[in-house]
């Protein structure tokens, strides 16, 4: 009978934790002493069991640094889109509806799936997006939108939609500054896309899972809307500044 040895069992422990979001990209696991403790498990088995997810690349130990999570599972995705999306703009509609399959299902699945700890997460995470909106304070809004989203695909229980859903927001994050900044100059759109979020943690924390991924769908569809106005505004305002500065200087008259 083969014996697991029990630094491949510490790294098993720790990969789990890293797939399901416990351990997230940019973390810092505690100190070696500290963790070893919390694992109940001796100091070099755990820094052999480091060493070997050092070596898959999903950890480094920097020299007096402590040792971090590596954003691998994300970067591998986010990385050469982010190029692409440079390079072809109209894969935007594309990875819209992308996000729009991802985030119905991560809402279907939360509304089914979350335990009570999910729920305040979710609620904790929608009550600073409401706190956002209410100061009018649009960089916390930015930040609580996303963090929002996360919380529900984190309720899914699934590590690819967790995992999909991080690497999602990333790569689309400039677009959605651009777009949510746009909805703010609209306060009846503005005041849609709150409600918007709403009926989504309403019909998660009620556990209808239909509703919970119509309203995902629906918030999806609203900001593939608005996104395209957002372009659309500023292909214009392009326009009337090389209007602006090709005109001869105004006349100041005699």
């Amino acid at each position: 009978m083969d014996v697991v040895r029990l630094s491949d069992s510490i790294a098993s422990d720790l990969e789990r934790r890293i797939l399901e979001g416990t351990l997230k990209a940019g973390e810092r696991l505690p100190p070696e002493r500290e963790l070893a403790e919390q694992l109940g498990v001796s100091r070099p088995s755990l820094r052999e069991a480091l060493q070997k997810l050092a070596a898959k690349g999903l950890v480094q130990t920097r020299q007096g640094g402590g040792t971090l999570v590596v954003d691998r599972l994300q970067a591998s995705f986010v990385d050469p889109w982010r190029e692409m999306l440079r390079g072809h703009p109209a894969l935007q509609q594309d990875l819209l509806e992308f996000r729009h399959m991802l985030e119905s299902q991560a809402a279907l699945l939360a509304s089914e799936r979350a335990n009570e700890l999910d729920l305040e997460r979710i609620e904790d995470a929608f009550q600073a997006l409401e706190l956002a909106y209410e100061h009018d304070d649009m960089p916390a809004c930015i930040k609580a939108d996303v963090a929002f989203h996360q919380a529900i695909a984190e309720a899914s229980h699934n590590a690819l939609i967790t995992h999909l859903s991080a690497s999602l927001h990333r790569l689309i994050q400039e677009h959605v500054a651009k777009n949510l900044q746009y909805l703010h100059r609209h306060p009846q759109k503005w005041q849609h896309i709150r409600d918007q979020h709403r009926d989504i943690w309403n019909a998660t924390r009620s556990r209808d899972a239909r509703a919970a991924a119509a309203a995902a769908r629906d918030h999806i569809a609203y900001v593939q809307k608005s996104m395209s106005e957002t372009a659309l505004e500023e292909s214009r305002l392009e326009t009337t500044k090389r209007r602006v500065r090709s005109s001869p200087p105004r006349s100041t008259g005699s």
